[in-house]
């Protein structure tokens, strides 16, 4: 593979569905409208902000427009007595002013701050809400984009864009006033020269943001490329991989360094353009307003008020043609915001579902056929019964349907065909949350969250005290595992329970399912990333602890499978035998030939 093969690349960037969303969009009255919406819960202080930004809008051309009053009048007058009241009157409303920027600001942030919150709130509750099958179908990356990304771009939006404009829009407004009052064929004079200004601020506004936005991609890319190799070091260096993965990096780093050059080019330029463009709206209105000055057609006061109101004229341009190419972003955060929250569930419990009474454990499934995708089922028609207390061991080659068969049961997603019962009760009609109440799961890869060790223990029952947690842990008689740690049950663990091995990560889930009391039990392959002596500790405790319980387990391990009172075994998504380990095993059928895999396997 040469250097400068493009698929090393895969290794630091690939393409997903959303990769082909928009970062912009135009500016959409029912999209802005449902933007503003968002601030309805404050309306009392939304409409005092737009008052205040009315006020700041004001505010300003009159300032300028007293000063230069002052100057025109008594100043030139050498009016000493005049001028007292005048300067009183400047500095009052110059404090005013003030005061006004400070409540405006507050304000804005304050709102903005709420509708964030308010925002991710209302994601996070509806990301909870959605079954399992729509996490499945996007990139986790993604969705925290939206979390994070796309609300702190809808907030800038709300709190910078949309009342800045509001008050540069007015201030623009304000001047015009005041100029056209004051000198109208002047002030026509320098609106002609307002379309040069706008052109050039948009021309190189537009090519700057997106050469900001190719650098920030390109310091993704970078940052991402850093961290698969910090994380990944051991595959790194385990396939020598070191000099391949150090020339994509440093095309990824020269890259970076690339577009940070472009985009300051395009800022060296468009500031000195901007320089050169006010220089030139001040030598018109000197060569202008010196001529109709002259002339006797305008008098020296207002060309000092042109000079301050001028500015306060040209400068909203700049700002405003910013603060609406920012705003094209946050139309597109808002658009990608809207669309995840208007994604309704693929399912829901039904309007009549009932909480989960207390469960003895008697499970059947009824001629069930479920498919992830439509037409192409995983479970055909499957049927068997379970009884409390029993436990079942589920075997089949992988993509047989073992673990639909429990996601079903744990109700994480609906049968296509046939029913789930759980002590005769359809699930069709029971609330899920409350059936996951009375259920516990271990599965083969467990989350641990940042925390201590007792902490992810309560996520199996919150309320659960530190005698009890020991006791979970007594219980699956690994007690002295735990009690190794630094801190024991309150040891601090990092992200995914980094700093504790596999097997007591496999231990901590363990506790966190029993700890709760389940009177159905799920272990999904639980002890593949436990090692054989710990296994075997665990397997008198195991069961014990399914002793009265209905299990479910999932296993490829021939020490897990014999032991149960029912094995299921599965070919293809339908249901090939049933019966116990020595009846199958002499039938000589599916379960036989998995039997001598299993054997050789542990052999």
């Amino acid at each position: 593979m040469s250097a400068a093969d493009p698929r090393q690349e895969l290794t630091v960037r690939r393409q997903r569905p959303e990769d082909d969303e928009p970062e912009r969009l135009p500016l959409a009255w029912a999209l802005i409208r449902r933007t503003i919406d968002l601030t309805s819960p404050y309306l009392r202080w939304r409409r005092v902000l737009l008052a205040l930004c009315a006020a700041r809008a004001v505010q300003l051309p009159v300032l300028a427009w007293l000063l230069a009053h002052v100057i025109r009048g008594p100043v030139s007058r050498g009016d000493l007595a005049a001028l007292a009241p005048w300067i009183a009157g400047y500095a009052a409303l110059m404090l005013a002013a003030e005061v006004t920027l400070y409540w405006r600001i507050r304000l804005a942030h304050q709102i903005g701050e709420c509708v964030l919150r308010d925002m991710r709130d209302r994601m996070m509750a509806h990301l909870l809400a959605q079954p399992l099958a729509f996490f499945h179908a996007r990139r986790h990356g993604s969705l925290i984009s939206r979390m994070i990304g796309d609300i702190e771009q809808v907030r800038n939006g709300i709190q910078n864009n949309l009342f800045i404009t509001l008050i540069q829009a007015g201030q623009m407004l304000g001047a015009a006033a005041v100029m056209l009052w004051i000198q109208p064929r002047l002030f026509l004079v320098l609106l002609a020269l307002a379309p040069v200004l706008w052109a050039v601020n948009r021309h190189f506004r537009g090519r700057i943001l997106d050469a900001s936005r190719t650098q920030q991609e390109s310091f993704s890319r970078v940052t991402a490329a850093l961290a698969e190799t910090v994380q990944g070091i051991r595959v790194t260096q385990g396939f020598a991989r070191e000099e391949t993965n150090a020339g994509i990096f440093s095309r990824l780093v020269h890259a970076l360094a690339g577009n940070v050059v472009r985009t300051s080019r395009l800022v060296a330029l468009f500031l000195p353009l901007l320089e050169l463009n006010a220089q030139g709206f001040l030598a018109a209105l000197v060569a202008v307003g010196g001529w109709m000055a002259a002339s006797g057609a305008a008098g020296a006061g207002d060309l000092v008020a042109f000079f301050f109101l001028a500015n306060l004229f040209f400068s909203p341009i700049t700002l405003i043609g910013t603060q609406l190419s920012e705003a094209t972003l946050a139309m597109a955060s808002a658009e990608r915001y809207f669309r995840i929250l208007d994604t309704e569930p693929a399912w829901r419990d039904a309007p009549d579902a009932i909480p989960c009474p207390p469960l003895r454990g008697a499970v059947a499934f009824e001629r069930v056929t479920f498919a992830y995708e439509e037409g192409r089922p995983v479970l055909h028609d499957v049927s068997f019964r379970a009884e409390p207390g029993e436990v079942v061991a589920l075997v089949g080659h992988t993509g047989s349907g073992k673990s639909t068969i429990v996601n079903l049961l744990a109700k994480f997603h609906p049968p296509g065909a046939g029913r789930v019962t759980v002590d005769g009760l359809d699930l069709a009609r029971v609330a899920q949350d409350s059936l996951r109440r009375q259920m516990g799961f271990v599965f083969q890869s467990n989350f641990l969250f940042s925390g201590t060790v007792a902490d992810n223990v309560r996520q199996g029952r919150p309320g659960a005290t530190d005698a009890e947690i020991l006791a979970a842990f007594d219980a699956l008689d690994c007690r002295d595992l735990v009690e190794a740690l630094p801190k024991g049950i309150h040891t601090e663990l990092a992200e995914r329970g980094r700093g504790l091995s596999m097997g007591q990560q496999q231990l901590v889930a363990f506790a966190r399912a029993l700890v709760g009391d389940p009177r159905i039990l799920v272990l999904d392959e639980a002890t593949s990333a436990v090692d054989t002596l710990t296994e075997a500790r665990l397997q008198v405790a195991l069961a014990r602890l399914m002793r009265g319980r209905t299990s479910f387990v999932v296993a490829h391990r021939l020490s897990t499978i014999r032991n149960a009172d029912r094995i299921l075994v599965l070919d293809h998504g339908r249901l090939a035998e049933s019966g116990r380990h020595a009846e199958l095993v002499a039938a000589g059928g599916a379960y036989a030939r998995l039997h001598a895999e299993f054997t050789r396997r542990e052999g």
